[in-house]
């Protein structure tokens, strides 16, 4: 009990500064008397210490406070402890050091997603299935994803022992891996679609996204690609100068992209494309769903506003609030918002979120009818192009073209979530090595016929996982999909099973007829 009165009373003593500090800061006069406010702040925790029926840690007390004080305000000003502070540095920095995996806990055993290109366990042979069932040698079995992380990452220059088990092999075998640096790539994958057509997906914005953007650019042009799908769908977003960058490689002159607006000094910004035209100007689609969110809405919004391409899919999230991390003396950080994001033609990004945290995230997600969607814009505020073509403000975007996303039953996404796609194409292609001499054949002509959705229902079934047969055949065409992109992502890479995906994808093929509009929207020279 000492020892936490003693904790409760430096908690006090903070709190009692912070009351020196709002005096010399003024701020008693200001926010509806801070004041008395933080006296109340410290009254209720003299409560607590004094007749709360267990010991509460101050810490505790504190951090729920301040998560409290900001749920009180927009749903992405938020506090981020000291322990997640440094898994979020590493997806903005584009790297870390370890061995270089993409893995997941299957069958509480961690297994091998897929290797990242050109690290050390792509380059010892590690594939898409292995399961690691020792690191050092300890068993890895009920492993956490976290413990996992945890053993295989440390300093560029150690060593981690491994022991794997491979499909198709009787006997697991041994590996000693050099841990390096290893880069967290937002270019998902590229490639062309056919003679004339590129695809590009870009997962995030850090601050390897334009080098990566570029360099995929650069090897799509080198292989006659005159048009290009450039697909945001379920990009959250990053880091504001990579959008900034990545939309300056279409926007020719120094055209503003976007701009913020805020309350303190610093806050307003604008931003300008450059003069250099480093690419040549082709037609250009954007695609977007509800999951792409602010960085990626700042590129559809440019593209948008200047008419550079035509944006096709469903309205973008609507995130369009700026953050500033501060960094506190813990180590722990404030996310804090200091200004709005617009689009050039002056369209707030941010959509209300005044209806609750729970509200906001739902309504994020919902669906437009194709058949509704002229009706739904009309009480959203109407702004124009630079040609003057109209679009719609109200937060997020919305496209140009509306081309509805797949939307799977509670049957699939259990398979997905019980890895069922992942493990029947490793065992597949485990008995079917013959497949990956020629991936184009492949793509073109392998048919998942009954034989195999027979199989895979009796590994469904191994599984004991229940599955509701109505849902299972009205998903069957995605079914198919992506046990196809599952045994090529086996057989080949991750590249492949993009490929597959984005061959059958109907928001892909759909936007592929919208080209000819992008060309003339964007005032190239169109055939017929």
């Amino acid at each position: 009990m000492k020892t936490f009165r003693k904790k409760i009373s430096g908690v006090l003593l903070l709190v009692g500064m912070l009351l020196i500090i709002a005096f010399k800061m003024e701020l008693w006069a200001t926010g509806g008397n801070i004041f008395n406010q933080i006296q109340r702040l410290m009254r209720v925790i003299q409560v607590i210490q004094e007749y709360y029926v267990e010991e509460v840690e101050p810490e505790k007390l504190v951090t729920g406070a301040i998560n409290g004080m900001l749920e009180e305000l927009d749903p992405h000003t938020i506090y981020i402890p000291e322990d997640r502070m440094k898994e979020l540095n590493e997806q903005f920095e584009g790297q870390f050091e370890g061995i270089g995996i993409e893995f997941m806990v299957h069958n509480k055993i961690p297994t091998v997603i897929a290797p990242i290109v050109d690290s050390p366990s792509e380059r010892l042979g590690l594939k898409p299935g292995d399961r690691i069932i020792k690191i050092e040698g300890i068993s890895t079995y009920g492993f956490t994803e976290q413990e996992v992380i945890e053993k295989l990452r440390g300093p560029k220059g150690s060593q981690v022992s491994i022991s794997v088990q491979r499909p198709g092999l009787k006997e697991a075998f041994d590996l000693t891996i050099t841990r390096d640096k290893i880069p967290i790539y937002s270019v998902t994958a590229y490639f062309k679609i056919d003679d004339e057509i590129g695809y590009i997906k870009v997962g995030r914005y850090a601050k390897t996204t334009n080098d990566e953007f570029e360099k995929a650019l650069q090897e799509l042009e080198s292989m006659g690609m005159n048009r290009l799908i450039l697909d945001l769908r379920g990009n959250s977003g990053g880091l504001l100068e990579q959008a900034v960058g990545m939309a300056d490689k279409f926007i020719d002159g120094r055209k503003r992209v976007v701009y913020t607006r805020g309350r303190i000094r610093g806050s307003n910004e604008d931003y300008y494309s450059t003069t250099e035209n480093t690419h040549p100007k082709i037609p250009l689609i954007v695609l977007i769903d509800h999951g792409s969110a602010s960085a990626s809405e700042i590129v559809a919004g440019a593209i948008q506003d200047w008419d550079r391409g035509i944006i096709a899919g469903e309205t973008s999230f609507g995130k369009g609030l700026v953050q500033s991390q501060i960094i506190l003396k813990d180590n722990s950080a404030l996310r804090v918002t200091t200004a709005r994001y617009y689009t050039p033609s002056g369209r707030l990004i941010q959509r209300p979120y005044d209806s609750g945290i729970l509200d906001y995230l739902a309504q994020g997600y919902d669906d437009l009818d194709p058949n509704t969607i002229s009706d739904s814009t009309q009480n959203k505020p109407v702004y124009s192009t630079s040609s003057g073509r109209k679009v719609f403000g109200g937060g997020g975007i919305t496209p140009d073209i509306y081309i509805k996303g797949e939307r799977i039953s509670r049957t699939s996404s259990k398979l997905i979530q019980n890895r069922i796609f992942f493990e029947y194409g490793s065992k597949y292609a485990t008995r079917h090595k013959i497949l990956n001499r020629d991936f184009n054949t492949f793509r073109n002509n392998f048919l998942v016929n009954d034989q195999i959705i027979i199989e895979f229902k009796n590994l469904v079934a191994s599984k004991k996982i229940s599955i509701d047969k109505n849902e299972f055949e009205k998903d069957l065409v995605f079914i198919k999909r992506r046990i196809k992109s599952q045994i090529a992502r086996h057989l080949w890479s991750a590249k492949e099973f993009y490929q597959v995906e984005v061959s059958e994808d109907k928001q892909v093929q759909e936007a592929l007829e919208y080209f000819y509009d992008a060309a003339k929207i964007a005032g190239l020279e169109v055939d017929g």
